[in-house]
């Protein structure tokens, strides 16, 4: 088995987001795939055969450079909402101010 069928291995995997053990055996042991895609990760392999087809393509001016930015798809779930933290304890009764009591020490006495 062939490094070039390692690699298809990977690319499918990939393009299709399966797990690794979901991987077809005609691109090997899905533990030797994820063993090359960890490697080829941790020491940037990826990111530098990725920058060089981006140069390659860019040079062909293949690649339009168009960037579009549009709020109106940044949301937070509805859970987001009025989560609690941790740290901070809420209550679920308002809190009594003391100037909202009518009557204090011997005002109280006095009326009763």
């Amino acid at each position: 088995m062939g490094r070039r069928q390692l690699i298809d291995g990977i690319r499918w995997r990939t393009r299709i987001g399966t797990p690794w053990r979901d991987v077809p055996e005609r691109y090997g042991p899905w533990a030797r795939l994820h063993d090359l895609f960890r490697r080829w990760q941790r020491d940037g392999t990826w990111k530098r055969i990725f920058a060089e087809l981006q140069a390659q393509a860019d040079a062909k001016q293949l690649i339009t450079w168009d960037i579009n930015v549009d709020s109106t798809v940044c949301r937070a779930h509805q859970h987001a909402a009025g989560a609690r933290k941790k740290g901070t304890c809420r209550s679920n009764r308002p809190t009594v101010s003391t100037r909202s009591r009518t009557t204090t020490g011997s005002a109280g006495r006095a009326a009763a």
